[in-house]
């Protein structure tokens, strides 16, 4: 299924431990046509590392920790070859199918494509109530506080246009989950055209998330505040 708009696209995904899922998930992706592929790896302890490379991803190392240190990372970094750059898990939750959907938005002016599991023909099958209603809160307040009609914050299945990337990356703070809302909230700022698109979120295939409820819960409230604070900023 290889095209020359797959050729177009980079595939960003960051892993730890991800040794279980990592391997089905890069093979899904090269079944469809997609195999610029960059693995950002925070320095795992099983073999993630190397089925990755097996299977022909490029990986280089995070120097921090935390999933929005190791995008703030790869947004910077040369190896980002494609004009389209998708961010996706690790974990199997996120199907490779729906890229095309994604891509297509970008096509038709989109600086950023963001998957939403609330929308018409989205759903999840992996979110408990507590994270349920914390994305809700949480969503209604961007929508408050930016003039925003978001249907989901906090999900980090996506595609940018690199040169939107390059207007954000010098601005991302962010260390930890919290980074996905940071980064809708900023598109909004900087006045960016932002298009959702349905997505259906599965149960990750192996493992345990290392998403905590209520610490990163948190962190996404204080993102929230500081951004609010800082609104005359970007």
């Amino acid at each position: 299924m290889k095209n020359s708009r797959n050729s177009n696209v980079t595939v960003v995904i960051p892993t730890l431990n991800e040794a279980r899922n990592i391997g089905s998930v890069i093979l899904e992706l090269h079944q469809m046509g997609y195999d610029d592929i960059l693995v950002i790896d925070g320095n795992s302890r099983d073999r993630t590392v190397e089925i990755a490379k097996e299977l022909g991803a490029k990986v280089i190392f995070q120097k921090g920790n935390g999933k929005g240190d190791a995008l703030r990372q790869v947004f910077n970094h040369d190896g980002l070859d494609g004009d389209l750059v998708v961010m996706m898990d690790a974990d199997g939750s996120m199907d490779p199918k729906e890229i095309y959907v994604f891509i297509e938005a970008l096509e038709r002016g989109a600086d950023l494509a963001k998957g939403s599991r609330f929308m018409a023909g989205g759903y999840s099958d992996d979110m408990n109530l507590v994270r349920r209603i914390g994305n809700q809160f949480f969503l209604l307040l961007v929508n408050l506080l930016w003039g925003a009609k978001y249907t989901d914050l906090c999900y980090g299945f996506g595609a940018f246009r690199k040169s939107a990337l390059k207007r954000l990356n010098h601005l991302l703070k962010s260390d930890s989950f919290e980074i996905e809302t940071e980064l809708f909230i900023k598109v909004l700022k900087l006045g960016l055209r932002v298009v959702e698109v349905p997505s259906v979120e599965f149960k990750r295939r192996h493992g345990k998330s290392n998403l905590r409820t209520v610490p990163d819960g948190f962190r996404i409230l204080k993102t929230i505040a500081r951004e609010f604070l800082d609104r005359s900023k970007t």
